[in-house]
């Protein structure tokens, strides 16, 4: 798994997942710009990761929910032509509860940061992940988008978010074949957060774990370094202890905004 050099984007990479994601990929050398809607956040994070690794990533301000800031902000990439080779799609609006608890607010802005926002940034940026010559998208949807997955506490907007990401998966990765630019999706159910700045990211897992971060990031970096003649497409990931069939789970802590 050799990402030194690589130009990668992650969305949602002030906490949770997509820091996680950050930090590993740091840790192999890749070249990394970081989105996160609270800058707070996603500073701190490149600070840990320039004290770690002697390299501080580049840290930007987004917010999926707004169109016009994605669309201008992938333009001005392609204008300064940014390389790029992996895009990330880590960022998502979590919202639990009954559909009428919500107003039209919160349910129009967790559909337009997780299915138009992401549908838009990587529109925006699919010439540089063309122009690389050997691109990845990878989607972090969630079993939350599988057919007949429990609501276990999410809304209906936000299942509903999570089938159109999975739509959107599986559509990009049809209209793509044939260029250089693959596209995984991954479908992790709900995830216990850790991260590889703490000593529990080392913790060995007992049987009855639930997964964590580290899994995530683990199944994601291995699908991604596979031959370029190789598309992993779909990867489902469950625990014994967090399938389906278990009743309780723990919060989404890396699936709420940041």
């Amino acid at each position: 798994m050799d990402f030194k050099g690589k130009h990668i984007f992650i969305t949602g990479a002030g906490r949770g997942l997509g820091a996680a994601f950050a930090v590993m990929l740091a840790d192999q050398g890749a070249i990394l710009r970081l989105t996160a809607r609270n800058t707070e956040n996603v500073k701190a994070l490149a600070e840990s990761i320039r004290l770690r690794t002697g390299v501080k990533p580049e840290t930007i301000r987004l917010d999926l929910a707004d169109a016009s800031e994605v669309t201008m902000l992938a333009k001005k990439m392609r204008d300064e032509k940014r390389p790029l080779d992996i895009l990330i799609n880590n960022a998502a609006q979590w919202l639990p509860g009954s559909l009428t608890e919500h107003d039209a607010y919160s349910i129009s802005t967790t559909i337009a940061s997780n299915v138009t926002g992401t549908l838009l940034l990587t529109r925006g940026l699919l010439p540089l992940l063309e122009a690389s010559g050997a691109g990845d998208i990878l989607n972090i949807v969630s079993v939350s988008g599988m057919v007949n997955a429990p609501l276990q506490g999410a809304s209906v907007a936000y299942i509903a978010s999570k089938h159109a990401q999975a739509g959107l998966t599986d559509a990009l990765r049809q209209e793509l074949r044939g260029r250089p630019v693959r596209v995984t999706g991954i479908y992790p159910t709900f995830i216990k957060d850790v991260s590889p700045l703490n000593a529990e990211w080392d913790a060995v897992p007992k049987s009855d774990s639930w997964i964590t971060n580290r899994d995530v990031v683990e199944a994601a970096l291995f699908a991604l370094s596979r031959p370029r003649h190789l598309t992993m497409a779909n990867i489902v990931l469950e625990s014994d202890f967090g399938n389906f069939h278990t009743h309780e789970y723990p919060a989404p802590l890396n699936r709420t905004p940041n």
